[in-house]
């Protein structure tokens, strides 16, 4: 496993080689964003924002929301899809989760380095992004609508992990 590089001052945690990457499609709220980075700092893994975004992640933000461990987390910041697109083009496989669709995402067959997807709080992926990469979802058994984003992030990411052979 490769070892991290160290926070330098004012700057985020670099990761040389993330078993796993997540991506979150225009998040609307920032605790979910919150509990996903502490998610993603804790396991080392990348967290990227497609923007737009529905908060500000600036310092005074950050502070207010006690998100003291925003240095941790190796965040990228990409302004649209396509931008996120041409950032991922041939370093790992994109996968979507959504509420949407039938297959289970313990059939994904993600491997180090690829890209999890998760859509926006209110409406989740987008039909396009739907239909043009390989999407999953959670089974859920109640007459809940939904799962929570950062609970839905952390059952896929601590799966796939696990099957990796990380713990």
């Amino acid at each position: 496993m490769h070892m991290p590089h160290p926070v330098q001052q004012n700057r985020h945690r670099i990761l040389d080689d993330p078993a796993l990457n997540i991506a979150l499609y225009q998040p609307e709220i920032p605790a979910n964003t919150g509990n996903i980075a502490r998610l993603c700092g804790a396991a080392q893994m990348r967290l990227h924002l497609i923007h737009p975004l529905g908060f500000k992640v600036d310092d005074k933000h950050l502070k207010r929301a006690g998100l003291d461990y925003w240095r941790e987390v190796d965040v990228r910041h990409h302004q649209s899809f396509d931008a996120f697109i041409d950032h991922i083009n041939g370093k790992g496989n994109l996968f979507g989760f959504s509420r949407h669709v039938t297959d289970l995402y313990t059939e994904a067959d993600v491997k180090h380095g690829d890209y999890l997807l998760f859509g926006k709080e209110s409406v989740g992926l987008p039909l396009a992004i739907r239909e043009a990469y390989a999407c999953f979802s959670i089974p859920i058994w109640g007459e809940v609508r939904s799962l929570n984003l950062s609970t839905s992030a952390g059952i896929v990411a601590y799966h796939f992990l696990h099957r990796m052979g990380k713990f």
